[in-house]
């Protein structure tokens, strides 16, 4: 067994990525931040539905369309696929931890 809260990378110079289960439509990663952001100008763009919780810390993330979203631990959001979006910052004192569940575009979104 394992905890997505323990074992937290001790190098967070960088977000850290990691993939915890991959099938050819279904992705699973737990990301760790610490006080990162997504680079000036950079969106994300992806061909694949987003569904993000989090789990420690705190992040703010914006939308092309100017809305932005704070989040606290047990936030969620379901980020539709070429909806572009950023990470506009995560906490710079206490590690965020991100359970990401990415799924294919031909999904349908319920609720």
């Amino acid at each position: 067994m394992a905890n997505l809260l323990s074992e937290l990378p001790e190098n967070l110079c960088e977000e850290v990525f990691e993939t915890l289960i991959k099938s050819s439509d279904c992705r699973i990663e737990r990301i760790v931040s610490l006080g990162h952001s997504t680079a000036a100008g950079q969106w994300y763009d992806q061909d694949e539905h987003e569904w993000v919780v989090l789990l420690s810390g705190s992040a703010v993330l914006a939308y092309e369309d100017g809305t932005s979203l704070a989040m606290v631990p047990g936030d969620y959001i379901n980020i539709p696929a070429h909806v572009r979006h950023r990470v506009e910052a995560t906490d710079p004192a206490i590690p965020s931890v991100w359970l990401a569940v990415f799924y294919g575009s031909s999904n349908q979104i319920v609720g």
